[in-house]
Formats: structure tokens, sequence, C-alpha cells
């Protein structure tokens, strides 16, 4: 539980920071990686859409801007229920991550739901594919 006490703080400051001016829905994330660190990211907008950068995108970047290499679980934060990466994210996850890697999400009251990537993605696109081809 402490694990993700820290993931939801980590994620919720950097929601704080997100830049959201059109559509005004800010998201968090934090990384944990294999050595136990934590690496946060939040959404930024552009006006030219679709050329914005996802939470997760983000935290994934600081990950492996710091020499990790490697995603223990990720916690997403935002103002609604349930919110969950999107496709585009979950591949980034995937690459980075096992299918056993945990994938919470949190609302701004600390409400957590937790899913292993595997039950996101089941059908994962991986290297496999493309030494089959």
């Amino acid at each position: 539980m402490k694990d993700k006490t820290l993931l939801f703080q980590s994620a919720l400051q950097c929601r704080n920071n997100a830049y959201a001016p059109y559509s005004e829905f800010k998201v968090g994330a934090a990384i944990k990686s294999s050595c136990g660190k934590i690496f946060g990211g939040c959404n930024v907008e552009n006006i030219s859409y679709p050329c914005g950068t996802c939470a997760e995108a983000g935290a994934i970047s600081a990950l492996i801007a710091d020499g990790e290499t490697a995603i223990a679980e990720i916690l997403i934060v935002a103002d609604t229920a349930n919110i969950l990466p999107c496709g585009n994210c979950l591949q980034k996850i995937a690459e980075f991550g096992t299918p056993d890697t945990l994938v919470h999400s949190a609302d701004l009251n600390g409400n957590i739901k937790t899913y292993t990537l595997k039950q996101l993605l089941p059908n994962v696109f991986d290297a496999k594919e493309i030494k089959n081809a």
C-alpha cells in the first residue's frame, strides 16, 4: 500500500502541473521502475491536435532519460472514476513492462483500481511479431 500511496502522490503532483488549456482534462502519471525509483509525467496539450503528449508517455520518457528501462508499475490519476491509458500508451507501457506490470487507475480522492497490463492489453504487439514477419 505504501508504494501505491507514493505513486499516487507523485502522479497527483504531476497532474497539478499538466498543461491542458483546451480540454481542461488534466492527467498525471507516476512510474515505479524495477529498481524502485519513481518517475512522473503529465499531459501536455498543443493547439495543433494531436501533437500533445500523454502523462504516461512523459513518465516513460523520464524513466528512459534516467537510464532505467523497466516499468514495475504505473499509476494514472485524473478527475474521473476510472482513467485508463489509451491504446498508444498501453503499447508504450508494454515496451518497458511485462504482462504482469501493475497499472493503477486513481481518481482525485485516491480511490484506486488495479489491473495487470495483460488485462488491459491481452494481445500485445511485441518484438516476436516482427521476428515472425
